[in-house]
């Protein structure tokens, strides 16, 4: 921007005792007050993160470091920045807040880094994957509202790993895509396809992010799982997963994804079942009702939410746009 068009006072004489209220107020010029505060909330934050652990120059560097090489080992299939997200508690919590679930609606949880959007679409009772080695799977689900209503036509992202617990996209041969689609839901609200038995697996941890893990003395692992993703104009965006229950990671998911309200069993589809759905006799069948709540319900509980926080932690704030910026009156 050109400098003199730029209004600023003087700085000068900067040290440890005034850079953060200095950088606060250039970085407070903005006409976007959303913008504003959230870098005056960072500023703070962070400042007083090096002030409380006495950082280093070395350990200052070490983190530019981890980050230049977490940025250059991104890709358009393998997202590092996203798994550390991850990894830190980011993910979940940004969801938790920004998406928050009334009482008896679907939970969500992480999208981890290897959502795509090249997925086929798919009909009901098609078949997902083409792995030969996994062992086959059939799900039918609905998706419905609080009311226990079906909606009609709701896209649906769906994805999972091979039987090896890797994504189609973490290998450079592949020919297209595999282990993941698009559905709608039917008039009745149902979805249903054929897969293959969820199998846990290591996050990727050949880059920053596994190191970082080794030396925090944490495992890459996740459980067992199949992911979800909602989306239809007029409710709430849903990004979810379901978890096979007794998983030996059903505890210490490296992402934190797991909720009680998304655990699953496996039951056995029988006689009935396979001629209806045409599998065999014995199959596992993986069953879910998703409930969606509207985009207004989760936007009023957001701004409740958010209000009731920041008035707990002594803020003074008002709403744009359903996000919070200070109350100048």
């Amino acid at each position: 921007m050109d400098p003199s068009k730029v209004n600023l006072p003087p700085m000068k004489d900067l040290n440890i005792d005034n850079i953060t209220e200095n950088t606060i107020i250039i970085n407070s010029q903005s006409p976007d007050r959303r913008l504003t505060y959230l870098l005056e909330r960072l500023v703070t934050h962070l400042h007083d993160f090096a002030r409380e652990t006495r950082l280093s120059t070395k350990e200052w560097m070490t983190a530019l470091e981890f980050l230049t090489a977490t940025g250059q080992i991104c890709s358009d299939v393998r997202q590092e920045f996203i798994l550390l997200s991850d990894i830190l508690g980011l993910s979940l919590l940004v969801d938790s807040i920004d998406h928050p679930k009334p009482p008896h609606s679907t939970e969500g949880s992480v999208l981890g880094p290897f959502h795509s959007h090249e997925a086929e679409d798919m009909a009901n009772g098609e078949t997902m994957t083409h792995d030969p080695k996994g062992e086959p799977c059939l799900v039918v689900c609905n998706v419905k509202d609080k009311h226990g209503e079906p909606i009609e036509g709701v896209k649906i992202d769906i994805w999972e790993t091979d039987s090896s617990g890797h994504y189609d996209v973490q290998y450079a041969d592949r020919e297209g895509p595999d282990g993941r689609c698009v559905m709608k839901s039917d008039k009745d609200g149902i979805f249903w396809f054929k897969a293959i038995k969820p199998v846990s697996y290591p996050i990727p941890h050949d880059g920053p992010v596994g190191k970082l893990l080794l030396k925090l003395h944490r495992h890459a692992y996740r459980p067992a799982h199949m992911h979800f993703m909602f989306q239809k104009p007029g409710w709430d965006h849903l990004i979810t997963a379901l978890y096979i229950r007794g998983d030996p990671y059903e505890t210490s998911d490296a992402v934190f994804g797991v909720k009680n309200s998304l655990i699953v069993d496996y039951s056995v589809v029988d006689a009935e079942t396979a001629k209806k759905y045409d599998v065999k006799p014995g199959s596992p069948l993986l069953t879910y009702d998703f409930v969606l709540i509207s985009e207004k319900e989760s936007f009023d509980l957001r701004c409740e939410r958010s209000m009731e926080a920041l008035r707990a932690l002594g803020r003074k704030v008002e709403l744009l746009d359903g996000l919070p910026v200070p109350d100048v009156d």
